[in-house]
């Protein structure tokens, strides 16, 4: 996998499964990365080959609930991440995926309290021996690359040092986001502080922290020397922020999005928690659409919604 120079799309927990993923892609995120998934739920997954859709499965053993979905399509450009507290824990889990991604990235940065409470996310930001021994054991056992993404310790030095001791355990890059733990979304991203950690490194530094729209990548490349960047919200509102020839109407963009989500036959919780997230940005839940989303529960019905059952339709009907 190559971090320079690359449009990345943002872990986003419920937001990048399988469809979404792809959305982004197709309007030119080079790297795309999956939705963090903790290590012990994994542990109990099995890989399965769908088929039907033409995907590789992760399912809990005995269930066919869902954990992980990916396809060939992607297969240079997903990074599977994970949430984790432990090294050994980690590569077991690490080795049921390494072969159906590009990458594996380790989530150091959520400040969610089921994740800090569980030592993984941020909680790892305190505890660089643990860091270096979960990103240690997993570079000596896996040929898969293997990145982190952290974000700002308390202060600039802090967040350096760190940064300098994640390099020395041989990672191809690192994610940088320019929020620390007690920030909160509305609160500015700190371009100025991702600055000194690109200077204090020689790899690759992905920047992390308001982007909305296209041209805000050069914007926080010029300000922080990053050489890749890195968006979350603003792709989720409008997955055509990658694209250099400009914003497709969000309208157009969710309708995309909605085909893929029954092309793909994504969960529909995924499938609404997106749409709603949409819908806030730039109408309200409380008018007919909104109302709507809440109440389907089902791909079909999300099909219905939208006037898209001749395409639901098409798509079932022609499943192996």
């Amino acid at each position: 996998m190559e971090y320079r120079n690359k449009l990345v799309l943002a872990p986003m927990v419920r937001v990048g499964t399988l469809p979404f993923r792809l959305l982004a892609a197709e309007y030119g995120a080079d790297i795309t990365y999956g939705e963090e998934i903790v290590d012990h739920k994994f542990l109990k997954c099995e890989r399965v080959a769908n088929e039907s859709l033409g995907t590789t499965d992760f399912l809990e053993r005995g269930t066919d609930n869902l954990v992980f979905r990916t396809c060939p399509q992607e297969r240079d450009r997903v990074v599977f991440q994970m949430g984790t507290s432990d090294a050994v824990r980690a590569l077991k889990a690490a080795q049921i995926v390494c072969n159906d991604v590009a990458a594996i990235d380790i989530n150091m940065g959520c400040p969610k309290s089921f994740s800090v409470s569980g030592g993984m996310g941020a909680a790892l930001l305190s505890k660089p021996e643990l860091i270096h021994d979960i990103l240690t054991t997993l570079r000596r056992n896996l040929d898969t690359t293997l990145t982190c993404k952290i974000r700002l310790l308390n202060t600039r030095q802090d967040t350096v040092e760190l940064a300098r001791r994640i390099e020395k355990t041989g990672v191809p890059a690192l994610a940088v986001h320019g929020r620390k733990v007690k920030d909160r979304p509305r609160d500015p991203s700190k371009w100025d502080e991702i600055a000194d950690v690109v200077s204090a490194l020689s790899i690759p530094v992905i920047a992390n922290g308001d982007v909305f729209e296209y041209d805000d990548f050069k914007r926080i490349k010029d300000a922080t020397g990053a050489t890749s960047v890195m968006a979350a919200r603003g792709a989720l509102w409008n997955a055509s922020i990658f694209c250099a020839k400009g914003t497709t109407p969000w309208e157009e963009v969710k309708r995309e999005y909605i085909r893929k989500s029954i092309l793909w036959d994504n969960d529909v919780k995924s499938t609404k928690h997106t749409l709603k997230e949409m819908i806030m940005r730039y109408s309200c839940l409380e008018l007919a659409e909104g109302k709507g989303v809440i109440k389907c529960d089902s791909s079909a019905d999300i099909a219905k919604l939208y006037k898209e059952e001749d395409y639901y339709n098409f798509v079932v009907s022609n499943r192996k």
